[in-house]
């Protein structure tokens, strides 16, 4: 019998992911069947699944902490931010429409057919469905329709357990003021809660824990101690990337407005010989950098227009005569072309503008959007390379011969004559660990091998949870999937 449980917040980034994450490996560990699911996710850091579609990064995680490969049905609702007000509306794991958040709004509840679907047909795969909500269920605004928090848990008859995390403060009032905020129907599916992101001696708050307990008749599952390696993990969020100090060999990322698939970074800043700074706006490239890496973008062309806002195209310029290295990633490498076509206008109003004219190639976006887990050869040396496409938009040009990837015989990507600025739509290659060596040179080499660092600090996670969480009792608390 399959059962399910769901890790909702008090609020937003209170460590829900990170917590799945480490539940789905403990109980992997204990030998269940686990899968993750997440109703609703909203990021521009994507993974492409093994059936050809696209989720939530973190989902993507949780299922490797589940040890079973990524699939659509893990988070059938992905929002992918193209402006401030609008977003590519995924549903299982293709386009179904680009909406503003108002419009948004009232075609939620016709997502809920899509939701239950993907989940009942997990549940038939697993023992157990840990389940991810989104932000948190106090925002009763966003309660009619709901398909991401108490909605979804209604309908699924999924029982919850609430998050708090007690590092920004006031984690009495948050575990508290959502049940009290709630209507007693949503309250009623909530059955324990947990503090999170704690540092120090965790006795200290048993009177919290008490507090809480008497004022809500929720038991506690106890408290979660700040988890150190958690900056080992691939990030979900654009707001958890972050400049790491590392070794001597400096790359510079700038952090552009509609930044995405920025797991592209992950296994640089794991490089203990790598420094990796993330540039924010309004601060120059700095002038010591050895390579500076543009990653993907949801917005290509608007894109372009913030980093020449932000000068970063006279700081490139002045990189390169400096004899840096530049890389370009999917929309990065699209940006360093001569020009970019969006003549049905699928980024906005039909147009046609310059490019950083660093590589000798043309992009034209196109409606079909490419989506494509890929095998791929390094020319240079002949090493593999694992990683995803997921573009859209088709890149041509005479810099195209100097290919440096080949996919299925298929060349890939862009160089300049002497190498210098290189281009690709290939994420997630500096995960491949031959190929990173090869690239960054042996000036910072290392012996990490990314993947299974990654694994064995998942393991980590979950003695971590087995430790400060009672997972018996949040088992126990799990209910019967359609009870």
């Amino acid at each position: 019998m399959t059962k399910a449980i769901m890790i909702q917040g008090a609020g937003s980034n209170v460590g829900k992911s990170m917590l799945v994450a480490g539940i789905a490996r403990a109980f992997a560990n204990r030998g269940l069947s686990v899968a993750p699911f997440k109703p609703q996710n909203m990021s521009n850091n994507a993974a492409v699944t093994i059936d050809g579609g696209e989720i939530g990064r973190a989902q993507a995680l949780q299922a490797l902490a589940a040890r079973r490969e990524a699939h659509t049905d893990m988070n059938p609702v992905l929002l992918k931010p193209e402006t401030d007000t609008g977003a590519q509306v995924i549903v299982q794991g293709k386009r179904w429409d680009t909406m503003r958040a108002r419009d948004y709004a009232k075609a939620k509840p016709k997502l809920m057919s899509a939701v239950l679907e993907s989940f009942n047909r997990l549940c038939s795969t697993a023992d157990l469905i840990v389940v991810e909500g989104a932000g948190s269920p106090a925002e009763v605004n966003l309660r009619a329709g709901d398909i991401a928090n108490m909605g979804f848990a209604e309908a699924a008859r999924v029982p919850v357990v609430l998050t708090g995390d007690i590092d920004r403060g006031g984690v009495i009032a948050q575990v508290v003021g959502t049940q009290t905020i709630l209507p007693p129907n949503d309250a009623a599916h909530i059955k324990a809660f947990c503090i999170n992101k704690f540092r120090g001696d965790v006795s200290l708050f048993d009177d919290g824990l008490t507090a809480i307990t008497a004022h809500t008749g929720w038991p506690s599952l106890g408290v979660i101690p700040w988890f150190a390696e958690a900056w080992k993990l691939p990030a979900e969020d654009v707001m958890d990337i972050a400049s790491r100090r590392g070794g001597a060999y400096k790359i510079a990322v700038p952090r552009l407005a509609r930044i995405a698939n920025f797991d592209d970074l992950d296994p640089l800043v794991a490089e203990p010989n790598v420094s990796v700074e993330i540039i924010e706006q309004g601060r120059p490239l700095p002038g010591d950098a050895d390579l500076v890496l543009i990653p993907g973008s949801k917005a290509t062309i608007a894109d372009l227009a913030f980093f020449r806002a932000q000068g970063w195209d006279v700081d490139l310029h002045a990189h390169i005569r400096r004899g840096g290295r530049v890389l370009g990633i999917c929309g990065g490498y699209q940006m360093l072309g001569t020009q970019i076509s969006d003549p049905l206008g699928i980024e906005g109003a039909a147009t046609t503008v310059q490019g950083l004219g660093f590589l000798d190639v043309q992009t034209q976006m196109s409606p079909q959007k490419r989506l494509a887990r890929t095998s791929a050869t390094y020319l240079p040396t002949g090493d593999a390379v694992e990683g995803y496409e997921i573009h859209l938009g088709q890149t041509s040009g005479p810099d195209c011969t100097h290919a440096w990837l080949s996919i299925d015989g298929r060349a890939e990507g862009a160089a300049s004559a002497n190498g210098q600025i290189m281009g690709c739509y290939l994420h997630g290659l500096f995960g491949s660990d031959a190929f990173r060596a090869c690239f960054l040179g042996q000036s910072v080499s290392s012996d990490l091998n990314y993947a299974a660092d990654v694994d064995a600090v998942l393991d980590r996670l979950a003695a971590h949870m087995e430790q400060h969480m009672d997972l018996d009792l949040l088992l126990e608390l799990a209910g019967p999937v359609g009870a």
